[in-house]
């Protein structure tokens, strides 16, 4: 199967495949409970998985095997043999364990060490070890092994696409996310958005990657299951098949982690580049630099526990990654912003999701504001695009996709494109979780167009709009100006001191300049007639940048007449009493 097509969506039934992967949990009954199911059933798709794409060329590996084992260096040979980065020496196969169940632990634990190192490594991630041993005390290792054995559950990569695993081990994830009551979203980000924010990166290079061929690099900061890094090579892939995409990523969640390297490796890239670790504190990618990051990180958390060490990389300067400005400890999505802006390439491009609060929390000064302040006056602030709610497994609120680019498009420099894309959906016919809605393909297409296009411009279709806004860099900023009045003495003169006017602090007033006004004419229009005796304290002046989204797509309803609202009235009182004579019988009469 070649590398191309490993990644194209099969016409396998995802949903079917993993509920009977699930229902395999039946043997688990009893010995462990519904939210532990996941800790049996997730490696044991993993390897699973593994062993059913060793399956043709197992034959293979095993003569190279027989001629190379004496050698010290053995890696090479066995990879090339198995096609994959990863291989497997053992003799076994899951028919020929289940033939001597009286060995099935101890030929299920030699089948498992035949593996490759980097298979090993996912498996210690599972911490599988504890639960084989499980299993087998009481009686069970046998049989999930043959629920695993059955034709319907082949999971092999000439029958079941990189693309079709991934969102089976997504379906997985959630199953066991919902039985722990744990949030499934923290895991993975649905494939709706993933390919919107995929094509977004993509849309003003298409022609060029096109013309020129696809030499890329991706990085997801906050990989969960891998599925984002997936996705953005199988959009590449689809713009040329001989595409050269090369994926990074670091997850902090050991399971997450495992299942994120196992769908590298079956996908064919390199498992290295997937690191386990705390990206805030632990950067398994210092010094690299990447084409194209895309990630949804942690939003709302706080990062209390990460503080001495990010505030220690804050202080190098330009030499760590957090320089610029340090957010609330009860947030830390911006750090995610500035790291993944350190790991971009001079020409790269990012899409990173953000609630709410990263576009307005913080005052002018403040780390917030000065991070939003570097993005912005840099130039690398492309646009952000507001997703309808109710379309995160986990989350109903709002949501945005912020696109950094480093280089933009000439006709794109010293602009920001705002797009309300909130009303662009398809509703679900069943809600997953808190998902209630879908970005179908015919609203990520519009969308992405007017992304494209780049207009002041509404995009209609039927009941669904997008809008797309284009404003200047600096309207987001301003000049948060203090205004003192004078401190006066009882006989109502102003109080000097040393020749000076002092400032009254109660009755001291704060004003947001716009970077595009002048300060003294604004004070003057505006301040100066209302209050004579009034100044401006220049030392206090800050700046800041904040993005007032909701505001700037804000659209004026006149309220309702009071001769309208009347005639509701009476209309409802109408048919309230009609309701009431039919239930009783009996007539009422309406004053007025």
């Amino acid at each position: 199967m070649n590398e191309f097509n490993r990644n194209l969506q099969t016409t396998t039934n995802i949903q079917e495949k993993s509920q009977l992967i699930w229902n395999n949990a039946e043997v688990l009954r009893g010995l462990y409970k519904p939210h532990e199911y996941g800790e049996v059933i997730l490696p044991m798709t993993v390897i699973k998985r593994f062993h059913d794409t060793l399956l043709p060329t197992r034959d293979k590996v095993l003569e190279v095997y027989e001629k190379i084992k004496h050698l010290e260096v053995k890696d090479g040979f066995l990879r090339n043999a198995s096609g994959y980065s990863f291989y497997n020496t053992s003799p076994f196969t899951f028919s020929s364990l289940l033939s001597d169940p009286d060995h099935i632990e101890e030929n299920f634990r030699a089948y498992l060490n035949g593996f490759s190192d980097n298979v090993q490594d996912i498996l210690e991630n599972f911490e599988f070890d504890n639960e084989i041993k499980k299993l087998t005390n009481n009686d069970k290792l046998y049989y999930i092994i043959q629920e695993f054995n059955s034709d319907k559950a082949y999971l092999g990569a000439d029958r079941v696409s990189s693309t079709d695993m991934g969102y089976v081990f997504e379906d997985l994830v959630k199953r066991f996310s919902e039985s722990y009551n744990e949030e499934a979203g923290a895991h993975f980000t649905s494939r709706d958005i993933i390919y919107l924010m995929t094509d977004i990166l993509i849309a003003e290079e298409k022609d060029v990657l096109i013309d020129e061929g696809v030499v890329k690099t991706v990085y997801d900061q906050t990989m969960g299951t891998s599925q984002m890094l997936s996705s953005m090579e199988e959009r590449l892939k689809l713009l040329d098949k001989e595409a050269e995409i090369t994926t990074f990523g670091q997850e902090i969640n050991p399971e997450t982690f495992a299942i994120a390297k196992s769908d590298t490796m079956i996908r064919g890239g390199n498992p290295d580049n997937m690191r386990l670790g705390d990206t805030l504190i632990d950067d398994q990618f210092s010094g690299y630099k990447f084409d194209y990051c895309i990630s949804n990180p942690p939003f709302g958390v706080d990062w209390k526990s990460q503080q001495k060490k990010v505030k220690e990389e804050h202080d190098l300067g330009e030499n760590g990654r957090f320089s610029i400005g340090l957010p609330r400890k009860s947030d830390g999505q911006l750090l995610f912003t500035l790291n993944g802006i350190s790991k971009l390439k001079e020409t790269g491009r990012m899409a990173i999701i953000h609630n709410g609060s990263a576009l307005f929390s913080g005052a002018a000064g403040s780390g917030e504001s000065e991070i939003r302040r570097y993005i912005i006056e840099n130039d690398w602030l492309d646009a952000i695009v507001q997703l309808p709610n109710d379309v995160f497994y986990n989350t109903g609120i709002s949501t945005y996709v912020w696109v950094i680019s480093k280089e933009k498009r000439l006709h794109r420099r010293g602009k920001v494109q705002l797009i309300d894309a909130s009303h662009m959906y398809e509703k679900r016919r069943k809600n997953i979780g808190k998902k209630r809605v879908d970005i179908t393909e015919e609203c990520r297409e519009i969308i992405v167009k007017a992304y494209g296009d780049f207009l002041n411009k509404e995009y209609v279709i039927g009941d669904k709009i997008v809008e797309s806004k284009i404003f200047e860099n600096e309207s987001f900023g301003f000049n948060k100006v203090t205004i003192e009045s004078p401190l006066k003495d009882v006989e109502g003169n102003p109080v000097l001191k040393k020749g000076k006017l002092q400032p009254d602090a109660d009755l001291r007033d704060m004003e947001d300049i716009p970077l595009a006004e002048d300060i003294d004419l604004y004070f003057e229009r505006e301040i100066k007639p209302f209050n004579m005796d009034a100044w401006i304290d220049k030392k206090k002046i800050k700046i800041g940048y904040e993005i007032p989204f909701t505001r700037l797509f804000y659209k004026y309803v006149a309220p309702t007449k009071t001769e309208n609202i009347a005639l509701n009235i009476k209309e409802l009182e109408e048919i309230i009493v009609k309701s009431f004579e039919s239930l009783s019988g009996q007539e009422v009469e309406i004053d007025g």
